[in-house]
């Protein structure tokens, strides 16, 4: 075994056991029986609800509301997503629906 190969083991060793302790590590330190703290309570509420938003700003901060489309695909792919999700409550079908619309009324409608 090289030396180069002995140091690409060890890196993927190193990567490995830190990956199983930092996805242990939360059932280690809350454990079942014990209350969960109402800070961790609190942000596992608000968290999701605020990275969703995030990502729906950064995905349409390239629009362009000057120049055809006018931003018209993504917004409408945003409005089937959002109906997808509060009509049937699930994530996967409200994924994969808007992103299809979104490839359709890029490719076929807008293009």
């Amino acid at each position: 075994m090289s030396q180069n190969d002995l140091y690409t083991l060890s890196v993927v060793a190193v990567v490995a056991i830190v990956t199983w302790v930092l996805r242990a590590l939360p059932f280690w330190v809350f454990r079942a029986g014990r209350p969960v703290p109402r800070t961790i309570a609190y942000l596992g509420r608000v968290l999701p609800p605020a990275i969703m938003g995030m990502l729906i700003i950064y995905c349409l901060k390239a629009i362009t509301p000057t120049a055809y489309p006018f931003g018209l695909p993504e917004l409408i792919a945003v409005a089937i997503t959002a109906g997808l999700h509060l009509f049937k409550r699930n994530t996967m079908l409200s994924i994969f629906g808007g992103t299809a619309a979104y490839m359709v009324l890029v490719q076929l409608v807008f293009a």
